[in-house]
């Protein structure tokens, strides 16, 4: 895949030796949008040091706006011990708010709903007004390039910034940091002309370097339809947003515009005393890389979405109703795509292991493919009278030594799924367990199949040897309700999203 990564974009520069970087921004660079990551490119790889401060302060007044401690570590590596007294929360998340909380009113680690504060003895910062913060990489070296991340919404437009380093914060030949005058730049006056249609390009030439810059901008419940244009690049960072509505966000194509973070719930776990992901109205997660919390009306498209990091890691985790999908890679481990709601999938491509979807809501795919190195593809838990997982004319994968199958609906601490519905329709299979679901926790669980053929030859799949507590439907018997299932409306509560794949095509 031919990615433009824009962090490296000042290795075009001729470099003088290790101890003296070329800067993006530029040094004295004017312009510059409050969103921007900062980075040194030397001429051979750099280190990040275990102490020592990266600073940025406001030229005018002198005061240091952000600090970088780099002898806190960037968050956990180790899963934590959960004892008998966390529970989920007993009444739904509250997450209606006045004003949006950023790292410059609030400070990162401030409880929300039930939880208690998050320890601050790890890098920790607020991303989309989520108060209890999300742990993070102050400092990633990515080729010769050192790639500081200053915590979220603290610089301003209109104003000017310079930058110091400690000797020993980031390490290459005799680089020993950087004093105040060495490292300058301004940002721009103001914010987007247009707040409606925003761009979005990590060399800094759109109204926002980061995709959280733009979805940052977006109020919070707007009634009107907001654009978010992403160039093509490679943007490392985590996204989460909460009570967006009516937002469309464009890619250049999956192969083009990348989003990614290596975020899992041991590097951002669910606080100590309060589990995630269950029920619904529970605590948010903030292990997914990229994260749309309780949104609506909302469209992503022509984009790839992806963690970087094994264990339980969602690519994509979204929450909210009417979230359509197109033409999306999503990558992850453990559950690659956790949809709650109501979401639509078209051309789309998921590509994960062990619970590749995991649920509460309902899921309609229509030709999107799913691939996983021999695990179930869903988990699904939907409640009556949802549906649950449903897919249409879509191809699903494992690995020829590791075959994978439709999913499970296993007991789980103290959950059963008797409402759980799985329907595949018109599906091809490759690599495929003949048992078709790995473990169906109630009989009354709707796990339905009809017309799937072998992806190689076209023929009928072997069903003889599906578990007991699936069905397969009767082409004349069960003809109106497999066309009911055909029909996105039928499952995802009335709503009828657009279907785009025969005109983008």
């Amino acid at each position: 895949m031919k990615t433009t990564y824009c962090f490296l974009l000042a290795s075009a520069f001729a470099l003088t030796g290790c101890g003296s970087p070329e800067f993006f921004p530029a040094h004295k660079a004017s312009g510059v949008n409050p969103d921007t990551h900062l980075v040194l490119t030397f001429d051979s790889a750099p280190t990040v040091g275990d102490s020592g401060f990266i600073r940025i302060f406001d030229a005018e007044t002198g005061e240091a706006v952000d600090s970088l401690d780099l002898s806190l570590p960037a968050g956990p590596v180790e899963s934590r011990t959960y004892g008998p007294e966390c529970d989920y929360t007993k009444i739904p998340y509250d997450y209606s708010r006045s004003f949006m909380a950023t790292n410059r009113n609030t400070l990162p680690g401030t409880p929300s709903g039930t939880a208690e504060p998050t320890p601050r003895d790890m890098q920790l910062t607020i991303i989309g007004g989520f108060t209890d913060g999300f742990h993070f990489h102050p400092v990633l070296v990515r080729g010769n390039s050192a790639v500081i991340y200053p915590h979220n919404n603290l610089l301003e437009y209109g104003r000017s910034y310079y930058v110091t380093i400690d000797d020993g914060a980031i390490v290459c030949g005799d680089f020993d940091g950087l004093e105040a005058g060495e490292w300058s730049f301004s940002t721009r006056a103001d914010g987007p002309a247009d707040p409606r249609r925003l761009t979005v390009n990590c060399d800094g030439s759109g109204d926002f370097n980061t995709v959280q810059g733009a979805l940052d901008a977006v109020p919070d419940f707007c009634a009107d339809t907001t654009w978010i244009s992403v160039a093509p690049g490679d943007y490392e960072e985590i996204v989460y947003a909460r009570n967006k509505t009516n937002v469309v966000i464009c890619g250049a194509g999956p192969d083009r515009t990348h989003v990614h973070y290596a975020n899992n719930e041991v590097f951002n776990p669910h606080p100590v005393n309060v589990k995630t992901n269950e029920r619904p109205g529970t605590f948010p997660s903030r292990r997914a890389a990229f994260a749309l919390d309780n949104c609506s009306d909302i469209v992503l498209q022509d984009i790839s979405i992806a963690t970087d990091l094994k264990g339980q890691a969602e690519g994509l985790l979204l929450n909210g109703e009417r979230i359509a999908l197109y033409n999306v890679r999503i990558t992850g481990s453990g559950d690659a795509l956790q949809a709650n709601g109501t979401v639509y999938m078209e051309d789309c491509e998921v590509i994960g292991d062990g619970d590749t979807i995991l649920g509460r809501g309902s899921l309609f795919a229509w030709r999107s493919r799913f691939y996983n190195s021999g695990g179930p593809f869903s988990w699904v838990r939907n409640v009556s009278p949802a549906h649950g997982d449903i897919f249409v004319e879509c191809h699903f994968e494992g690995l020829p030594d590791a075959p994978a199958d439709f999913g499970r609906t296993k007991h789980n601490h103290g959950s059963d799924y008797p409402d759980a519905e799985f329907v595949v329709i018109d599906c091809t299979v490759r690599h495929f367990n003949p048992l078709g679901w790995s473990e169906i926790g109630c009989e009354s669980a709707k796990m339905l199949e009809y017309d799937t053929r072998d992806a190689d030859t076209g023929e009928p799949a072997d069903i003889s040897g599906r578990h007991p507590w699936s069905r397969q439907l009767d082409p004349e018997k069960d003809a109106a309700l497999i066309n009911a299932y055909r029909d996105p409306a039928f499952v995802l509560d009335g709503w009828t999203p657009e279907r785009r794949l025969a005109a983008r095509k």
